[in-house]
């Protein structure tokens, strides 16, 4: 369990307190409106109205004492420039910040987040890829070369084992679990045999999985 100072709980900050008080996590949520703060009640900790570029109302907040601070102001970037510097300047471990472009993610990194994450962005990428080809049920980005891919089995693979396979050796994916009928199952070893009402998780480079599963 963390504890996480959530600032800024409009739309995309109230999906991630849902997300966090689902996972048993303690959250402290901020924001200027009233409204959205009594809406997300039930999901936090605690709350507090105020103004976040105020140093000495995050100040009062003990911002050293939480495990990551996020902060999710969408619709004023110089708010959530400034916060992302006081958050900084007061002690924060891990500051993550939203940028909805490009420019703004650099000047947060410059100016005291961590990380910086784009939620339209990182939607649409995967909405591309996973819409995008009959042959991917789920995507996961590691980094710009890597992924963790959702894939059916192949119908040539049917009735073989991880081993006959080998797309370690001739592609260098690793297979990390079989999903069948809702259950992951983790525990796969060369003898592990595939049937086509199963679908695979799998580790490498994207260009090797895309050449390997045909994508």
């Amino acid at each position: 369990m963390k504890s996480i100072l959530l600032i800024g709980v409009n739309r995309f900050g109230a999906f991630l307190a849902e997300q966090f008080f689902s996972l048993g996590h303690q959250i402290m949520a901020v924001d200027k409106e009233e409204e959205r703060i009594s809406r997300i009640l039930p999901l936090v900790t605690d709350a507090r109205i105020g103004d976040s570029t105020d140093a000495a109302f995050l100040k009062s907040l003990g911002i050293g004492s939480y495990d990551v601070c996020i902060v999710t102001i969408g619709e004023d970037f110089q708010s959530s420039l400034e916060t992302t510097s006081l958050l900084k300047e007061l002690g924060g471990r891990l500051v993550i910040s939203r940028a909805d472009r490009e420019v703004q993610a650099k000047f947060m990194l410059r100016n005291g987040a961590d990380e910086v994450i784009n939620p339209e962005k990182q939607i649409a990428e995967w909405a591309a890829i996973r819409y995008g080809s009959n042959h991917i049920l789920d995507y996961v980005k590691l980094d710009e070369e890597h992924a963790i891919f959702e894939v059916p089995i192949p119908k040539a693979w049917e009735g073989k084992s991880i081993s006959e396979i080998d797309i370690r050796r001739r592609y260098g994916i690793n297979i990390m679990a079989v999903r069948e009928r809702g259950h992951m199952d983790l525990t796969v070893t060369p003898d592990t045999v595939l049937w086509n009402n199963q679908s695979l998780l799998v580790l490498g480079k994207r260009k090797a999985i895309q050449k390997c599963f045909r994508i």
